[in-house]
Parts: C-alpha cells; sequence; structure tokens
C-alpha cells in the first residue's frame, strides 16, 4: 500500500467546498469532486493521482444514503490502515445563512421550510463525521481570497509532512473560533485600547508588541506555553494529528492576542522541533 496520504473533503453545505477544492487544484493536487463515498477506499489504495500528483477526494454526505456510505468506507479505511486526512469545512449558522441568501438558492435539506431549518439538518446529520476529522476548517469570517490562502498555508507543501500550527488570534466579543483546538486567553494582560497613542494601532506594530510583551509576567507566560505545545507535538504526531490551530483571544482581537500570536509563532520557528508555525489574524480591522 502507498504511504501517501489522501484528503477526503467534506463538511457544511455553503462553508467553501469548491473554493477548497479549486485552491487544492491550483496548488498541483489532483482533486474529484463529488465522489461516490463507496468509491473512497478504492482510490485511497491507490495513493496518489495521475503523474504521482497529491490526491484529493470532496464527498457531499447531504442524503442519507451517502451518509452512511460515508461512516462505513470510514472504517474500512482505518481497519485497513489506509493513509488519509479527513478535512470537514465548517461555518456559523449565521454565516451559511447569510451565503444562501446572498446567492438566492435554497439549502439542499430545507424543504419547504427555512434556509436555518435545512442547516440544523445537515448538521445533525454530519456530527459524526465532524467527530472524527482530522483538520476542522472554520469559514466563517474568511472571504474566498482568504480561504484559498489558508488552504495554502495549510497544503502548500503537498503530503502533510511534521506537525502544521495554525497560530490564530481573534476577539472574544466576535466569539471562539469554532476549529481552534487549543484556546489561550490574552485578557490578563493590561489592554493598549486604553492608552490613546495605542489604540488606532495593531499587535503587528513594535509599539503594541513591545508594550504587550513588556507587562509582568508575559513573556514568560509565552516562554511556558510554547514549551507546552512544543512537549505535547510528539503525541499528537504518534496519534495522528498532523495539524493544529491555536486560539488567541482578547477582547477585541486587536492589540494583545495578535502580538501574543506573533511571538508565540516566532518562538515556535526557533524550537528547531519537526513543525511548521504560522499566523492567522481573523479579527483585524473588524472594529
Amino acid at each position: 500500500m502507498s504511504n501517501k496520504e489522501i484528503l477526503i473533503l467534506t463538511g457544511m453545505s455553503g462553508a467553501g467546498r469548491s473554493t477548497v477544492a479549486h485552491a487544492l487544484e491550483d496548488l498541483g493536487w489532483h482533486v474529484v469532486d463529488n465522489l461516490p463515498p463507496s468509491l473512497v477506499p478504492d482510490l485511497v489504495g491507490k495513493g496518489s493521482g495521475p503523474d504521482g500528483k497529491e490526491f484529493a477526494v470532496v464527498v457531499d454526505v447531504r442524503g442519507g444514503h451517502f451518509f452512511d456510505e460515508l461512516i462505513l468506507a470510514l472504517d474500512s479505511l482505518k481497519k485497513n490502515g489506509s493513509a488519509y486526512r479527513l478535512v470537514f469545512l465548517d461555518a456559523t449558522d449565521q454565516a451559511l445563512v447569510q451565503r444562501f441568501e446572498s446567492t438566492r438558492r435554497p439549502h439542499p435539506l430545507q424543504g419547504t421550510d427555512r434556509i436555518l431549518d435545512g442547516i440544523s439538518r445537515e448538521r445533525i446529520k454530519l456530527e459524526v463525521v465532524k467527530s472524527q476529522c482530522d483538520i476542522a476548517i472554520d469559514t466563517s469570517n474568511l472571504n474566498v481570497h482568504q480561504l484559498e490562502k489558508r488552504i495554502g498555508e495549510i497544503f502548500g507543501g503537498g503530503k502533510i509532512r511534521g506537525m502544521r500550527i495554525n497560530v490564530l488570534s481573534f476577539g472574544y466579543k466576535y466569539g471562539i473560533p469554532v476549529d481552534s483546538d487549543l484556546v489561550v486567553d490574552c485578557r490578563f494582560i493590561p489592554n493598549p485600547h486604553w492608552i490613546p497613542e495605542l489604540r488606532p494601532l495593531t499587535g503587528l506594530t513594535s509599539q503594541v508588541s513591545e508594550k504587550v510583551l513588556g507587562s509582568p509576567g508575559v513573556s514568560q507566560f509565552v516562554t511556558d506555553y510554547v514549551r507546552l505545545v512544543t512537549s505535547m507535538t510528539p503525541g499528537y504526531m504518534q496519534e495522528g494529528k498532523k495539524f493544529l490551530t491555536i486560539a488567541v483571544g482578547c477582547t477585541g482581537g486587536k492589540h494583545r492576542s495578535v502580538a501574543i500570536t506573533q511571538e508565540i509563532v516566532r518562538q515556535l520557528a526557533a524550537t528547531g522541533e519537526d513543525l511548521t508555525a504560522h499566523a492567522t489574524h481573523r479579527d483585524i480591522g473588524r472594529e
């Protein structure tokens, strides 16, 4: 059996499956769209697409029959020890409703009811699949270009090697990212928002960063946290988890969380461990 990993991409309708499929193709992946789940084990067994390209399959499991087939296919892959990664695209109900309303399309499962009813039915159907995913991506606050960039950051290197860590800054007032594996609360740090000359700036500037990291105990906190994360990564790798999202939050996602995110990424990159880290700033510019 090939040791190459296959990506199996699924998730909520309206969460961006088509955008992700196109982004993977642009990165050189061979993508098979709308594949019946029963055929997934055969493709996984092949290990790669034409010309040795990395392989991804997009599975739509809205229907009850296909949903049952996917569960059986995943069970079969696990029993055979096949190498695959299950990627689940998700978004908040509000974001999904807005997308369906903007395109004037009905949700596939709404019938004669509201869009929200269709979303609720689909979410219940996919709960088991989501619980088994290796990578969850929350597209709620991402436009098409931002989602394409995110896919490039995660899968741009082809086969997933080592641990890839996305450190994501956010504002609590906009909600905790649904795809976060670990959450860091930075609201214990004095807020630069209350310093007039720093208020219009972000944590990407040296002025704010120096203020945040120079607060009592903060530098040691970040160092200790990076040490904790690196101690966990071998266990994650052993369990087959190769992508980790660390969500770093403050009130508005503009100052403290951004500065801490940048510093965590810098220190992770300097560890020399078998990992790559990058920063994403979800809520900069939303205020």
